[in-house]
Order: C-alpha cells, then structure tokens, then sequence
C-alpha cells in the first residue's frame, strides 16, 4: 500500500526552525500497530494521521513511542498541508480528536488552533525536578498530562540543561518550564522523555496550560511567546473564556510517498 507523507515545519516561517511534523493523509484507519510503527520509522516528535469524516476530519498524532491526546504543532501542520497541498476550500478546518474538537483557521498570514484550556493546579515540588535541573523551581504545577515549572528568568530557562533519566521517572507526558520572557510575554521549554521526546522544539498543546497560567500571572489574554529550543518557535496566543488560542505559521519541507 502506498500512502502519500509530508513533513512541515509548525510554528515557523523559514525552513529548519519550528517543530517538524509528518502528516500522513488515509481514506481509511489502519491499524495502531502500522501507525504507531510509521511513526517510530519517522523518528520525529510527531507523526499525524487523519482520515475524512463528513465536512470534517479525524486526526491523531503518534511519537516514535507512543499515541498522545493532543499535538498542537502535527495538528498545525496537518491544517498547512491541507490548505497548501491537498485542496481544501475554506477558512476554518475541523477536526475529531481524543481532545474534542479543535478547528483551524486562518487568520491573515498564520493558522490558529483552538484548542480547550487546561488550568494547572499547584502541587508538592517532587524532588525528582531539583535534582533533574539541578535547583528548586519558584513553583509547580500539574494540568492534564504535565507538570508546569515556574523559574526567575528567560536566562535560566535557556541554560537548563536536564538530567532526561531522571524526567523520564515522572509520571507525565512531559515537563513544562517557563518564565516571563524579556521581549515576549512568556518563554518556555518543553521536556517528554517518557514518550520518547528528550526536548520538544515547539510544543502547541503546552501553551494551552501555559496561555491560562500567564494570563493570570500578567492579566492579559492576549499573549506572545517563544519556545526556547535549539530550532525556535513563535507563538501569537490568546485566552478566550476555557478556549486557548494559539497562532503560528507553517512552511512545507517534504513531499513523498512511503509504502506499508
């Protein structure tokens, strides 16, 4: 069977910056075995499928070791290949996923996600974080599927350097940290070694705890932001109500075929 693929590169203007994501059109699922191994033969953090529903699609996204609930750079991606490649005719792209409905729309020269909120609660410091980066966050929080950590400055977020054995003895998708940014609202990094990620480039489905926490913290909603990895990302991002809404840009790497 010969599938077509593509790979783009979210939360970017200019190749070789942003997250790299695979997107891999089907007319019909195959099975999680073949997804999941398609994935681990990309070797990306993220691998997305979807399939056509109606006026809309099903999407889910794979790292080389696992499914996760939500991606929001491989969902970004996929709304990029879908606008530029295959055709679609429309402003607003919906997608079925295990996070609900999230659309994409475009909005001059960026797509923005709307994705639901996730409100992190404050938890007890494990030890396991202060021994990982090698001092005590200011604070920790929890959401859904990761710990948010509170830091002083955008300094210190850019000279973390993690010990990834000990964040993969966390019991969480991945790790958030963050600080107040000098020219942006906010920075942040995003860690996920339990699900085979080290370091995240751009991780969309953190902002949506970030984007609550900051604005909070700034009591603002609308809120711009800079993922502080070794590519880089850009992100225009907005609280509205239990929604967040997360802007970027996309640009297209690869066109192929692969065949299972």
């Amino acid at each position: 069977m010969k599938l077509k693929i593509f790979q783009a590169d979210a939360f970017a203007a200019s190749l070789f910056k942003g997250n790299p994501a695979a997107v891999v059109p089907l007319k019909e699922w195959l099975s999680d075995q073949v997804l999941q191994q398609i994935a681990a033969e990309n070797n990306l953090s993220e691998t997305a499928f979807f399939v056509p529903e109606g006026d809309h699609f099903h999407i889910r996204w794979f790292t080389p070791k696992a499914e996760v609930k939500l991606c929001g750079h491989a969902t970004l991606a996929t709304a990029h290949i879908l606008f530029t490649e295959l055709d679609f005719r429309g402003e607003t792209i919906s997608f079925n996923s295990k996070s609900g409905v999230l659309t994409v729309k475009k909005i001059g020269d960026k797509l923005q996600l709307d994705f639901p909120a996730d409100v992190a609660q404050p938890v007890e410091p494990a030890s396991v974080f202060s021994e990982a980066f090698g001092f005590q966050a200011l604070e920790t929080l929890k959401g859904q599927t990761d710990f948010l950590l509170l830091f002083d400055s955008e300094k210190t977020i850019r000279n973390l350097k993690p010990n990834f054995h000990l964040l993969r003895q966390t019991a969480a998708r991945g790790i958030i940290v963050t600080a107040k940014g000098d020219e942006v609202d906010f920075v942040s990094r995003f860690f996920a070694p339990g699900v085979g990620i080290d370091e995240d480039p751009v991780t969309g489905s953190a902002h949506t705890t970030l984007v609550p926490f900051w604005a909070s913290r700034l009591k603002k909603t609308e809120l711009t932001a800079i993922q502080l990895s070794e590519r880089g990302g850009e992100l225009w991002c907005s609280l509205s109500g239990d929604r967040v809404l997360i802007a970027g840009k996309a640009i297209t790497y690869l066109r192929g075929e692969i065949e299972v």
